[in-house]
């Protein structure tokens, strides 16, 4: 063998060699914890490169060098795949995990929880409130005027109130209310719909959304979870034999910013469209965000003979079949509240 080719040979050797040790040296830094202490975030915007990236992570310490992530990424082809968002990164995390969690979009989530039984104005407000979600002039609009969501949503003759379904939502850095509430929209849509087709026999409703209305006054009668059949089954009946509803939340509504606090004896003869003292029947729309068990009390009413309630004191109520019954519990309970009085149980 001549000196050249046993030359070119040890060049070769060494090559391989050093790619080795070079392969295996990238292989445990890749794999080794970052230096971190306590979780940080990181954030990838749309666009950013993986050198981008590397240069935040050398800045902040993370990282010795920006080349050896960079190669590495493009190594293993998921350079190019990494997707924009806020990333938490724990401490123990490897560059490895880390570029798992870039190319999967492993992101921080976010929540809100819109509350059973509130308004959707009150939905609004909430979601104005939530510091993760971009604000926009259309959202402060839509307070003022609710009717503009609907709008927005691509439904401009549907009354907003009753529209959107109670739950908590998961969102990401970037996303809107207007987002959040097409999705409970969505979902609102979804659920009265599965509980209309299952709905029981001889119920006075004519459409899905008046068994939604419904749902919206059971919803804000119910101090005590397993009374909204009960409650359901009375509201049900004076429907069917022809009596007001009289229940207080309808007025309260119909009042809109009038309403202070206390209900008197005027804003009972006061003529509004949701008046159920003075109108016949249910109001025209909803009156609150119904959950999926008030939907289901509305559709799955209590048997029995009740045709009143009225509240304890302690959230939950007393049923009666006869007028007569009803006004000594309206002495009982109303006419001498306890001092502890409360329309809903105590937290």
């Amino acid at each position: 063998m001549s000196l050249s080719l046993r030359l070119f040979l040890l060049i070769v050797a060494i090559a391989f060699a050093v790619s080795a040790v070079g392969y295996r040296y990238v292989m445990l830094k890749v794999r080794e914890p970052l230096p971190l202490e306590n979780p940080v975030v990181l954030e990838v915007a749309k666009g950013d490169s993986i050198y981008h990236v590397a240069r935040e992570l050398k800045q902040r310490g993370l990282l010795e060098g920006v080349r050896l992530f960079a190669y590495y990424a493009r190594y293993m082809d998921m350079a190019t795949r990494i997707k924009a968002g806020e990333y938490q990164l724990q401490p123990g995390v490897s560059l490895h995990q880390l570029l798992e969690q870039l190319v999967e979009g492993d992101v921080i989530q976010y929540s809100v929880t819109l509350v059973e039984g509130h308004t959707t104005r009150e939905y609004l407000a909430r979601l104005a409130a939530e510091d993760k979600l971009i604000r926009s002039d259309e959202l402060a609009e839509m307070l003022s005027d609710p009717g503009l969501l609907m709008a927005a949503l691509g439904k401009p003759d549907v009354h907003p109130e009753g529209q959107f379904f109670p739950d908590t939502y998961f969102f990401v850095k970037g996303a809107t209310a207007l987002d959040i509430l097409e999705r409970a929209h969505e979902r609102m849509v979804s659920v009265l719909q599965e509980e209309w087709e299952n709905k029981g026999k001889d119920l006075p409703y004519e459409s899905p959304y008046e068994a939604l209305i419904m749902a919206s006054i059971i919803e804000k009668e119910t101090g005590v979870e397993s009374e909204r059949p009960d409650i359901a089954g009375v509201f049900v009946r004076r429907l069917q034999k022809r009596m007001r509803l009289q229940t207080d939340p309808t007025v309260i509504y119909g009042l809109g910013d009038a309403y202070q606090g206390n209900i008197t004896r005027r804003h009972l003869k006061q003529k509004t469209p949701y008046n159920t003292y003075v109108i016949a029947g249910l109001p025209p729309t909803p009156i609150a965000n119904p959950g999926r068990e008030a939907i289901h009390a509305a559709l799955h009413p209590a048997e029995g003979k009740t045709l009143y309630f009225v509240a304890r004191g302690d959230g939950s109520h007393v049923f009666s079949e006869t007028l007569e019954e009803h006004n000594r519990a309206v002495r009982q309970y109303q006419l001498k509240r306890r001092s502890d009085y409360r329309s809903a149980p105590a937290p």
